[in-house]
């Protein structure tokens, strides 16, 4: 039992991972948080990022975990 519960944790897991990269990659796209804004003004780019980063996880909690 503890052996395919490991192994269903591990898929759902690899799922959220995927989701959510992309999720962050048709985000950042669509709200224009790009390499040259990072290469302009860094720490705006860490600010948005992070936003986006903290949307999808919680995106990602709803659609995926909490069922």
């Amino acid at each position: 039992m503890i052996g395919k519960l490991s192994e269903l944790q591990k898929e759902k897991n690899e799922q959220c991972i995927q989701r959510r990269d992309l999720l962050m990659e048709q985000i950042m796209i669509q709200e224009d948080i790009t390499e040259e804004l990072k290469a302009r003004n860094q720490m705006e780019w860490v600010r948005r990022a992070n936003n986006v980063r903290s949307r999808v996880d919680e995106m990602i909690l709803i659609e995926m975990v909490y069922v």
